[in-house]
C-alpha cells in the first residue's frame, strides 16, 4: 500500500515538473504518457481496501473504554488510557474515531450532570414547538428560587458543551480535570443555585436531499453565458481538487445542512437569551459567573446588550483565559471602567483574570475563588 502511494506520489510529481518545462515532442510525449498511466490507477480502490469504514460503536463499552473510580478514561481489558493511533498511517480515520468517542462522552457528561449533580435539563427555546431544532441547558432545581446566591458556568468555543471545559483533558487526564462538575458540586454544597449553559448547541445537522444538493449548486442568477464560463473554471478546478481528495478522503461523506436554534444561534445569542428567560427573573441577591476562554467573550457581549442589568444582579465574574478584546468588541466607557475597576482588587488574583465588582459586595466571591483553586 505505502509503495503504491510513494510511486503515485512521485509520478504526480513528474508530470507536475515536466508541465513546468518548456521541452520538445518527446518531453510532451512522456508527460501524456504519465497522464495516462496515473489515470489508469483507481484510488478510490486502492485506498478502500486500507482505510476502515467510517463506522464506530455508539457507547462507551463499544469502544472498550470505561471510566474508572477516579475518572480516568481507561481501556476495559488492558487498563491503558486512550491511543488515538489506533490505526497507523490512517490520521483521518483516527480522527473520525476519536471525534465519535467524544460525542459519547458528551451524553456521558450530561448523565452526570442529571444523576450526580441532581441538575435538571431545560429546553430552549422555552416555547419551542415541537418540530422546531432546539436546545437545552442544566439547572438546580433552586435556580430560580434561590434568594442568596446563583453561580453561572460558560464554557469556551468548538466541540464541548455543557458541562464541559476541555475534551481533550477529559479524554487525556480525568473527568475532574475537563468538565465543570467539581464547581457544581461545590457550589451545591455551599448553597447556590446552578446554571450551567450549552453555548455551542446553536443548530441541528440534517442530511440534504438529492433536490436541495441540486439547488444549491444551480441557485445563481448570473447570466447563462457568464454562468457557463464559470462552471467550466469550477469543473476544472474540481477535477484536480478531486485528484487529490482521493488520498484524503476515499469514503465520500454525506452532505448536511444545519438548521439554527431560535435565538440561539450563536454563544453570544444563547448567553442573552438565558440571561433574559432565567438568569435576569431569578430571585437571587447575587449573580456568580465563571466563564472560560470564548465564553467570556460571550460574558462581555452580554454586558454590552444589557449593563444595567448585569451590573445590578452580578455580584462577580471569573474569566479564565477569556478571548474577549474590549475594543474589537466596542465594549463602552463605563463597563471598561467597571472591569479596571474589579481587576484591581487583589483579593482575586489567584483566580486567572476576574472580575469582581467593587465593594461592599466583593466578599460574596470568597467561595467561589477557593474553586479555580
Amino acid at each position: 500500500m505505502y509503495f503504491y502511494l510513494s510511486i503515485l506520489n512521485l509520478l504526480t510529481v513528474w508530470v507536475m515538473m515536466a508541465q513546468l518545462q518548456q521541452g520538445g515532442p518527446d518531453e510532451k510525449e512522456k508527460t501524456t504518457a504519465l497522464k495516462d498511466l496515473l489515470s489508469r490507477i483507481d484510488l478510490d480502490e486502492l485506498m478502500k481496501k486500507d482505510e476502515p469504514p467510517l463506522e464506530f460503536p455508539d457507547t462507551l463499552e463499544g469502544f472498550e473504554y470505561i471510566f474508572n473510580e477516579k475518572g480516568q478514561l481507561r481501556h476495559i481489558k488492558t487498563g491503558e488510557p486512550f491511543v488515538f493511533n489506533y490505526r497507523e498511517d490512517l490520521h483521518r480515520w483516527n480522527q473520525k474515531r476519536y471525534e465519535a468517542l467524544g460525542e459519547i462522552i458528551t451524553k456521558y457528561v450530561y448523565e452526570l450532570l442529571q444523576k450526580e449533580c441532581h441538575l435538571k435539563k431545560v429546553t430552549l427555546p422555552v416555547d419551542a414547538t415541537e418540530s422546531e431544532p432546539k436546545s437545552f441547558i442544566f439547572m438546580s432545581e433552586d435556580a430560580l428560587t434561590n434568594p442568596d446566591k446563583l453561580l453561572v458556568l460558560i464554557h469556551g468555543n468548538g466541540v464541548v458543551r455543557a458541562g464541559q471545559w476541555a475534551r481533550r483533558l477529559i479524554i487525556n487526564e480525568d473527568l475532574d480535570s475537563g468538565t465543570q462538575i467539581p464547581y457544581i458540586k461545590r457550589a451545591i454544597e455551599e448553597g447556590y443555585g446552578v446554571i450551567v449553559l450549552n453555548p455551542n448547541e446553536n443548530y441541528i445537522e440534517v442530511e440534504k436531499t438529492k433536490a436541495q444538493v441540486q439547488l444549491s449548486s444551480d441557485s445563481s442568477d448570473e447570466p447563462a453565458e457568464k454562468r457557463e464560463r464559470k462552471d467550466k473554471i469550477q469543473k476544472e478546478t474540481k477535477k484536480r481538487r478531486d485528484f487529490y481528495e482521493k488520498y484524503r478522503n476515499p469514503q465520500k461523506e454525506k452532505e448536511t445542512m444545519q438548521m439554527y436554534i431560535r435565538d440561539n444561534g450563536s454563544p453570544e445569542e444563547h448567553a442573552i437569551y438565558v440571561w433574559d428567560h432565567f438568569i435576569s427573573q431569578s430571585a437571587a441577591e447575587n449573580v456568580f459567573f465563571v466563564a472560560h476562554s470564548y465564553g467570556g467573550l460571550a460574558f462581555v457581549e452580554l454586558m454590552i446588550q444589557r449593563e444595567a442589568e448585569v451590573k445590578n444582579k452580578v455580584t462577580a465574574v471569573a474569566l479564565t483565559d477569556s478571548v474577549h478584546n474590549v475594543w474589537h468588541q466596542e465594549v463602552g466607557k463605563t463597563i471598561r471602567e467597571w472591569m479596571r475597576e474589579g481587576m484591581k482588587d487583589s483579593t482575586l488574583q489567584d483566580c486567572g483574570n476576574c472580575v469582581p465588582i467593587p465593594a461592599p459586595k466583593i466578599t460574596k466571591i470568597k467561595a467561589i475563588s477557593e474553586l479555580q483553586s
